[in-house]
């Protein structure tokens, strides 16, 4: 069943303000609680919005077997609305232009890679979108975050370095250029102390770039760095 779309008149915010981003998707924090019971919930939820999308996207695509231009009209319109209650699908149309720190949806594009760095095996089975979480962690490498949104991600680069390798998690050498700092080094410091091989390597490896800001974070280089890294 498809539900109806809230119109800006309707809130009295703009149609893309962070009020309306919250009544859209605040469910979608319950995908990063600590709580199995609350992560389970806000996957229904997720799977509710998931098949009003699909619902929406197949009445649209209906429309073109007809010659009804405006019913086609109506239909895009449903469904591009419809998808921005859903992740990742939310995050795919940001507005051209405005830095992303800006952006009323960066909450929810942090709390998607917070999603998959926290909890990987729930977010490949019920959200993988390895191009998604590649250009979200390109997006929101940049040096002019507010405090917050700098911790968080040095939150998430903790996290990431210290577990096997997963698709994209490269790109996190980039946000910790972006985001380099005391704190930031501490814990990679910390990590690439720790009994663990892959914490030990990926540590390493970003704080060499870290100390290296002209090398690229390549494939080329990074074989080429695991391949002259000290074994403990």
């Amino acid at each position: 069943m498809i539900y109806q779309v809230t119109r800006e008149a309707d809130t009295g915010v703009g149609i893309d303000g962070v009020g309306v981003w919250d009544g859209r998707l605040s469910w979608a924090y319950g995908l990063i609680a600590s709580d199995p019971a609350v992560r389970a919930v806000a996957l229904v939820r997720l799977a509710d919005a998931e098949r009003n999308t699909r619902d929406a996207l197949d009445l649209y695509n209906r429309t073109w077997r007809r010659r009804y231009s405006l019913r086609r009209k109506a239909a895009r319109r449903n469904y591009e609305e419809i998808r921005k209650y859903s992740l990742p699908d939310a995050l795919w149309d940001r507005p051209t232009g405005p830095d992303i720190v800006a952006w009323p949806g960066l909450p929810y594009a942090l709390l998607f890679l917070e999603w998959e760095a926290r909890y990987p095996q729930e977010w490949t089975r019920h959200a993988k979108a390895w191009g998604t979480k590649q250009g979200l962690i390109r997006d929101v490498a940049l040096a002019h975050h507010e405090a917050t949104v700098r911790t968080k991600l040095t939150d998430l680069i903790e996290i990431v370095v210290q577990r096997p390798y997963r698709c994209k998690d490269r790109e996190y050498a980039r946000a910790a250029r972006a985001v380099d700092s005391d704190d930031l080094r501490i814990r990679l410091e910390t990590a690439a102390r720790s009994d663990h091989p892959w914490a030990q390597r990926h540590a390493g490896y970003v704080l060499w770039l870290l100390d290296r800001p002209e090398v690229p974070n390549t494939r080329h280089v990074w074989r080429t760095w695991l391949a002259s890294a000290p074994r403990e």
